[in-house]
């Protein structure tokens, strides 16, 4: 039995994804594919399109969620970093790894306002919190300052064009053999450029359809 598969989380999910899945926008649909990729990809404009899309979840899948949480466990993660935390489905998954794992601390960041306070009920419910600092506002403050020496995982499912951004915020605190994974990656093409690239001191392969897992060498 692990605290992912028991209460109060297992059932805790299986509502929060039903609640997701049912989760609509009027704003997602008035953006054209082409648009909605230019703003997505953009390192200037997430802002804008972030704060439209603050009512839709924008989840892991299932499947993505017990990823992160097989990988925090196999790689006994005690440090973890999160850009994007949205309503914290992710971060669940991540903390319960970190339970299971002994403890630990996970710091993840936001900066939607409504989207924290949920993400804080969440993680509350779960019977997490206590693993898991909530970080508000723009990462590149919030994940530039106090963090931890090392880090064992990184997981980016923030805005996509500054994934490259952040992994170079926290690159020098990744510990050798450290576990990098990018969520709809197939969109920064320069953050794909960087993991991939053995001289930058990487490892990766595209897992799934658009997941990047990568590791520090």
């Amino acid at each position: 039995m692990t605290t992912l598969t028991t209460a109060p989380l297992a059932p805790l999910l299986d509502g929060l994804f039903e609640e997701a899945a049912a989760a609509t926008s009027p704003a997602i649909s008035e953006l054209s594919s082409e648009e909605r990729m230019r703003l997505i990809s953009s390192k200037t404009e997430y802002l804008d399109l972030y704060g439209r899309l603050k009512d839709l979840w924008l989840p892991v899948s299932r499947e993505a969620g017990t990823l992160l949480y097989m990988l925090a466990r196999s790689c006994r993660a005690q440090t973890i970093i999160e850009f994007g935390t949205s309503f914290g489905i992710s971060t669940l998954h991540l903390a319960a790894a970190l339970r299971d794992n002994g403890g630990g601390r996970l710091i993840t960041s936001e900066f939607e306002p409504s989207k924290v306070r949920r993400a804080r009920e969440n993680l509350t419910a779960g019977g997490l919190i206590d693993l898991v600092e909530i970080r508000e506002g723009d990462a590149f403050r919030t994940l530039g300052t106090d963090l931890p020496d090392t880090i064992d995982l990184l997981f980016l499912d923030g805005a996509k064009g500054l994934y490259r951004d952040i992994l170079e915020l926290v690159e020098d605190r990744l510990r050798p053999g450290a576990l990098i994974v990018a969520d709809n990656a197939d969109v920064s093409p320069e953050y794909l450029a960087r993991v991939r690239s053995t001289a930058a001191g990487y490892l990766s392969v595209p897992f799934e359809e658009d997941i990047e897992l990568s590791m520090r060498v």
